[in-house]
């Protein structure tokens, strides 16, 4: 049988003492276990890695703008400030 997205999974986490108490106080604020709200957080981590790895693939996916010849300046080019050489 092959998990599926929506299967629960018990984990051990160990956390630094100021860690433990914030992540505890959290919990009561907003009315939720630790093991909720860590899973809460991480999954919120891993939406925005997502959302970022996607705005990175649909902006390194556009056609250059400008009149350029579709590369890249490099990190040289871009701090050129046209010192005399």
């Amino acid at each position: 049988m092959s998990p599926n997205n929506n299967q629960l999974r018990n984990v051990t986490v160990t956390l630094e003492e100021d860690v433990a108490r914030w992540a505890r106080i959290e919990a009561a604020r907003r009315d939720t276990s630790m093991s909720r709200l860590l899973g809460e957080i991480l999954k919120e981590r891993m939406a925005a890695h997502d959302d970022y790895a996607k705005a990175m693939r649909r902006a390194l996916g556009r056609k250059p703008f400008l009149d350029s010849d579709g590369r890249y300046l490099t990190r040289e080019e871009a701090h050129d400030r046209g010192r005399p050489r």
